[in-house]
C-alpha cells in the first residue's frame, strides 16, 4: 500500500505539472514551432542525462525496427505538440487542452481503421457520448472563426497523439525513458528548418520557460510519470490523467481569466466521463504485453500529458 501511495502523490504532481504547460508556452513568447523544439532539445538533455546516470543505455533493447518505431512516433508527438501550442493561440489553454482529451476515441477508431480492431457497441455508444460533449464544449457560434480554428487544431493534435501511441506501443524490451529520449531527438531536424534562430535570441526571460518547458515537463514529469506507472493499478491512472485538464482550467482562469461558459461547462464531464470508459475497456482488453508507449502514452490507460 505505501508504494500504491508514493506512486498516487507522484502521477498527481506529474498531472498537476501538465497541467502548467499552457502558462509556460504562452509566456514564453515563442512561436509554437520554436516552442517544441526547444522543448526537444532540453528535453533531450534532461532525459539522456538521467538515462545516462540510471545505466539505461546499458542493454538498451533497440533494434533498427524498434528504434525506427520510435523516430516514427516521435514524428507524432512533435508535431501534436506544435498543433496544441497552435490551438493554445487559436482559442484558449481550457478549450485546447478538454478537446484534446479526445485522444483515446481516436484511438479506439483508427485502431478500428488500420488495425481492423472491433467497435463494440458500448464503445460506440461512449463515442457518441463524448461527440455531444465536444459540441457543448466548443461553444463555436458561425463566424467564429478563431475558435474554430482551435478546436480544429485540437483535434488534429488529439489524431496525431493516438497514431504515436498506435506505433510505439509496439516496442517492447525498451526502457520508456530511452523511447521518450529518441523521439524528442527525432523533433530536432524535423523542427529546425522552422526556427528563426536569430528571432528568439531576443526571447529574453522567455529563455527560462523555454528550459523549464524541456527540463521540467519532458524531464521531470516524464521520470515522475514512468515511476508512478510501476506502481499503480490501470484504473487508478485512468482516473488520476483527469487531473491534467482540471488543473489546465484552474491555471487557465487563475493566470489568463479565461473560463468556459455554462453550456460549454456542461460538455467537460461527458468527455471526462466517456474518456475514462473508454481508456479501462481498452486497458482490460487483452494484448501484446508493451514496456511503453511513447512520452505522452506510455502507460496501459493512456494518461494524456501535453
Amino acid at each position: 500500500m505505501r508504494n500504491e501511495t508514493r506512486g498516487t502523490v507522484e502521477l498527481t504532481l506529474a498531472m498537476v505539472l501538465s497541467g502548467t504547460l499552457g502558462v509556460f508556452v504562452v509566456e514564453s513568447g515563442a512561436s509554437p514551432f520554436e516552442v517544441v523544439f526547444f522543448r526537444c532539445l532540453f528535453g533531450a538533455a534532461a532525459l539522456g542525462l538521467y538515462s545516462l546516470a540510471r545505466g539505461f543505455f546499458t542493454g538498451h533493447g533497440f533494434t533498427g525496427r524498434k528504434l525506427g518505431l520510435a523516430a516514427l512516433g516521435g514524428v507524432f508527438i512533435v508535431f501534436n505538440w506544435v498543433l496544441l501550442f497552435e490551438a493554445y493561440e487559436a482559442s484558449s489553454i481550457s478549450l485546447a487542452t478538454v478537446v484534446y482529451h479526445t485522444q483515446p476515441f481516436f484511438l479506439v477508431l483508427l485502431g478500428a481503421v488500420l488495425f481492423r480492431e472491433r467497435i463494440t457497441a458500448a464503445k460506440l455508444g461512449w463515442l457518441a457520448v463524448a461527440f455531444a460533449g465536444l459540441v457543448l464544449v466548443s461553444g463555436v457560434r458561425p463566424g467564429d472563426t478563431a475558435s474554430l480554428a482551435g478546436l480544429g487544431l485540437a483535434l488534429g493534435a488529439a489524431v496525431l497523439y493516438a497514431l504515436s501511441t498506435l506505433v510505439t506501443k509496439r516496442i517492447t524490451g525498451v526502457r520508456p525513458h530511452l523511447i521518450a529520449l529518441v523521439q524528442v531527438l527525432t523533433g530536432l531536424p524535423l523542427l529546425l528548418p522552422f526556427v528563426d534562430l536569430g528571432a528568439t535570441a531576443g526571447l529574453g526571460a522567455g529563455w527560462a520557460w523555454l528550459a523549464g518547458l524541456g527540463l521540467i515537463h519532458t524531464g521531470l514529469m516524464y521520470v515522475l510519470m514512468y515511476a508512478a506507472y510501476a506502481k499503480l493499478p490501470t484504473s487508478k491512472i485512468a482516473v488520476l490523467a483527469f487531473a491534467y485538464p482540471a488543473v489546465a482550467m484552474l491555471v487557465d482562469w487563475a493566470v489568463y481569466g479565461h473560463h468556459i461558459g455554462l453550456v460549454q461547462a456542461l460538455g467537460v464531464p461527458l468527455i471526462v466521463l466517456a474518456g475514462l470508459r473508454v481508456t479501462l475497456a481498452r486497458a482490460a482488453e487483452p494484448a501484446p504485453r508493451t514496456v511503453a508507449r511513447g512520452p505522452e502514452a506510455a502507460s496501459p490507460a493512456a494518461t494524456r500529458a501535453g
